[in-house]
Order: structure tokens, then sequence, then C-alpha cells
């Protein structure tokens, strides 16, 4: 009975030990490992991998109170969206070309001036003196000169209507484009803020399945569980680790897909 107590003074007082020393060692870091056990794993942090200079954020406070406000975002996306851009350039073509319909009237519609010089008499069967003395001589002339056909009397209404509706349908066609464009940054947004919230999940769920491993690492070297328990441990520490790195990825994607998306470098999207 005494040999019992001893055991399981000894077995609360270990694991004392290793929570403690988890602890010590950080929300992130796994610590130093016996020499008699498996060998020791890499430290793992929210940004393995990434330049630091890279990422400005801080990943253990909410990412949406480090970005700017979505209107702001938004506004930046419809200054530097392809597509938005692109539209906007065909509403002004069809706005020039409405523009031109109204005017194409000016066409039938011309002037001539022109200066004559010289002594061109003009010749008369008149007996009077006044007729036999007119002529041509130096002097400026000019005119204007306005044909209507028949097509523009009445096609041209329907050139100006047609002209119109075009801009007014790329007008529309601008606005949806807005309007998806919008709908599209919401989901970058709401999936940014997602995959970090599935990121520190995944951590706690990382730091549960470590203190589980380094007591099991304990308990093998006691003799008191067998191999195949501290494999099922170690596999599940296995799993939740890929489950991290998974999470992990999927959050920096996120980001950069963000800034991809909006048009610019991800620091501008960092609230001051």
């Amino acid at each position: 009975m005494k040999k019992f107590k001893i055991d399981r003074l000894a077995r609360q007082c270990m694991l004392g030990l290793v929570l403690l020393t988890i602890g010590y060692t950080g929300g992130y870091s796994q610590g130093a490992v016996p020499a008699q056990t498996a060998p020791q794993k890499p430290q793992a942090t929210p940004a393995d991998g990434v330049p630091v200079d890279s990422m400005p954020f801080d990943f253990h406070k909410d990412i949406a109170q480090q970005l700017i406000s979505f209107e702001e975002m938004y506004k930046l996306a419809l200054t530097y969206a392809p597509s938005v851009k692109f539209e906007s350039a065909v509403s002004n073509s069809q706005l020039a070309a409405y523009q031109l319909a109204k005017l194409q009237i000016l066409q039938n519609l011309n002037g001539f001036a022109n200066y004559s010089t010289g002594n061109q008499a003009i010749l008369s069967t008149g007996t009077n003196v006044t007729d036999q003395l007119g002529q041509i001589s130096n002097g400026y002339r000019a005119g204007v000169n306005v044909s209507i056909s028949i097509h523009d009397l009445f096609g041209r209404p329907q050139q100006i209507r047609l002209a119109r509706a075009n801009y007014e349908a790329t007008q529309e066609r601008k606005r949806t484009a807005e309007i998806q464009l919008k709908r599209d940054l919401f989901n970058m947004y709401q999936d940014l803020i997602l995959s970090q919230r599935v990121l520190q999940i995944r951590l706690r769920d990382d730091q549960a399945s470590l203190a589980a491993y380094r007591i099991a690492e304990v308990e093998l070297q006691k003799g008191k569980i067998t191999p195949e328990t501290h494999a099922f441990n170690s596999n599940r520490y296995a799993e939740t680790r890929t489950t991290v790195e998974q999470a992990k990825t999927q959050f920096i994607k996120s980001m950069y897909a963000l800034e991809l998306f909006v048009g610019v470098p991800i620091q501008q999207l960092k609230r001051n």
C-alpha cells in the first residue's frame, strides 16, 4: 500500500514537472526532450518559414482589429482592381460614341470661303451699257452648303438611342463588376478571419497533444504503459502538428490572396 502511494506521488510530481517545463518554454515552444526519448522536435511558431518583415501582423491578436476597415479596403480595391478599371474604360468609350452620334449631323453641313482676282467679263446681249459693264472683279466669297439625306432625317434618332443604350449598358455592367468585387472581397476578408481562428484552435489542440505526448514518454520510461500506447500518443501528436501546419498555411495563403485582390502591399492594409 505504501509503495502504491509512493508511486502515485512520484507520478504526480513528474506530471507537475512536465507541465511546468511546458509552461516555461512558452506557448509555441516544445522544450527539451530527455536523451533516452525520441529526438527533439523543431520549435513551432505561427510564422515558420515566412519572412518576418513580410508578416507585419501579430498572430495572437484578432486580425480584424489589425486591418483597416472593410470599406477602406473596398475603396482601395475599386481603385486598383483590373476588372473595374476595364469596365470604366469601356464605359468611357461608349460615352464618347454617344456624344459622337449626337454630333454626326454636322457632317452634312460645310462652309467655304475664297478670294478671286482678275477681270472676267460677263457677256451680255443686252443693249444697256450697264449690262455690258457687268463683270466679276476682285473680292471675297463665303457661303454655307447644307445637305440632308433621307437616312439622316429618319435614322439619326435611332442611332442616338442606340449609342445611349450602349453607354447605359456599360454603366450597369460597371456597377455589376463593383458589386461582384465587393462580394469577392468580403468572402476573402471573412476567409482570412476564419483561417486565423482555426489556426488558434489548432494551436491549443497542439499544446494539449504535446503535453500528453510528453507524459507518455515519461510513463514509457517507467514501464507503466506499453509501446503501443505510446505509439498512439505519438501518432496523435503527429496528426495535430499536421493540422497546425495546414491551418498555418491556409492563414498565410488567405492573407496574401487578400493582398493580391486589393492590389496594394499587405503593409498598406495594416491599421495605423
